[in-house]
């Protein structure tokens, strides 16, 4: 089951964060080998999506939006989330929640 996480983002402005996803032991899991995808949406059935940059990096998946792409959002909430993709094919729902963009005032 994925973790419910909720973000906030500043229109116009980088954002990272880092989802750590921990195995049954509490440790690291280990996704060498894995690949990423992020996007968010307007609603679940809005053809229009964002993609998040994905990097993986020892047992934590970074997910990060440049400026140059949230300067384009318009300001409000959005559907997100993060899968990963094996070697074999199969797929790990990690984090989705609920993203907004927060209106920017400088230009």
């Amino acid at each position: 089951m994925s973790q419910k996480i909720n973000i906030f983002v500043d229109q116009g402005s980088d954002y990272q964060t880092i989802v750590s996803v921990p195995n049954a032991n509490n440790q690291p899991m280990d996704f060498t080998g894995y690949t990423g995808k992020a996007q968010f949406r307007k609603s679940y059935s809005s053809l229009k999506a964002y993609d998040f940059g994905v990097s993986i990096a020892n047992g934590a998946v970074t997910l990060f939006l440049s400026s140059s792409v949230s300067s384009c959002v318009i300001p409000g909430r959005y559907l997100y989330d993060c899968k990963l993709t094996s070697p074999t094919g199969s797929n790990l729902r990690i984090v989705e929640g609920i993203l907004t963009i927060n209106p920017q005032v400088t230009r």
